[in-house]
């Protein structure tokens, strides 16, 4: 049955894919941003009085509003913290004012932190260690979504999503570098990463996983790991993108992303259970997508 959705965070990667998605099942979107962008009111999720006049008769709140990834705002860590925390502790007091029926949080495999040694599949109840302000944000939303939930009754779950790749990302990341670079016909190099794992997802699987979060009658979990179902090195990646662009030139140093979690697979087994969750897009179909979206925006 459709319905009327607040959305946080609609101008971002998820945000977009989202709003279209909510519109084209025939839900009333109110669709709020920081950021300008078209069928988005502007909104910061810190505009308390705002956020309770835009949320009207909003009986849901998909909120992907957030400083969005280990890489973004490193140097202003409060700026972090003011719109992942604070900004989250708004939007679950809105829901509870407002009686909304459910809260899907955005949150990130961030807040693992990197994964305990000697453990091939990782599941959702590991002890969170994240090694982040950006991952430590995530686990303090996730927190206070479970406080509220407990305390006052406030239904929600998290979703925590692998690497968000495919058509809309414009921040860091090493696929859309690849891809760039081989339609440029310049040569990509990457001093590490070449038996470095990480676990992208398409952005519509992403989404998939939130609506079907949304929708599900009942919640088995508080938290689900979402990802591509894929668990390759960037060199494995990179030769995915060689496939796709026979003219890609990649090379790679050893040795892991710096700045990144060590991790090992992620079960997404209960997603799939729970939520009827499973990746449709695989990455080589994800990145030949990809590919023809950056070369249209070029």
């Amino acid at each position: 049955m459709a319905e009327t959705i607040l959305l946080t965070g609609a101008a971002g990667l998820i945000g977009r894919h989202l709003h279209r998605m909510l519109r084209e099942r025939g839900d009333t979107v109110i669709a709020i941003d920081r950021q300008a962008a078209p069928d988005v009111l502007p909104c910061d999720l810190s505009e308390v009085h705002r956020l309770y006049e835009l949320a009207g008769n909003a009986t849901a709140v998909l909120h992907c509003g957030a400083i969005s990834g280990p890489m973004v705002a490193r140097d202003n860590p409060y700026l972090i913290v003011e719109s992942n925390i604070i900004g989250t502790a708004n939007i679950v007091e809105l829901a509870r004012v407002k009686r909304m029926r459910r809260v899907v949080y955005c949150s990130s495999v961030s807040a693992f932190g990197s994964t305990p040694e000697g453990m091939d599949l990782v599941p959702e109840d590991v002890v969170l260690r994240p090694s982040s302000v950006y991952g430590a944000s995530k686990v303090a939303g996730e927190a206070l979504l479970e406080g509220y939930r407990q305390q006052h009754g406030v239904d929600s779950v998290a979703l925590r999503p692998g690497w968000v790749y495919g058509p809309g990302r414009t921040t860091d990341c090493a696929i859309r570098t690849m891809i760039e670079d081989a339609q440029a016909g310049r040569p990509t190099h990457f001093p590490f990463g070449r038996d470095f794992y990480r676990q992208y997802v398409h952005v519509e699987d992403v989404c998939a996983a939130i609506l079907l979060a949304l929708d599900a009658r009942t919640l088995h979990r508080r938290s689900y790991t979402i990802t591509g179902g894929s668990y390759c090195t960037l060199s494995e990646v990179a030769e995915i993108v060689r496939k796709v662009f026979p003219n890609a030139v990649i090379e790679m140093g050893a040795g892991s992303d710096p700045v990144d979690d060590v991790q090992a697979r992620f079960d997404i087994s209960a997603a799939e259970r729970d939520l009827g969750y499973r990746p449709r897009i695989s990455l080589e179909e994800g990145i030949r997508a990809y590919g023809d979206w950056l070369a249209a925006r070029r």
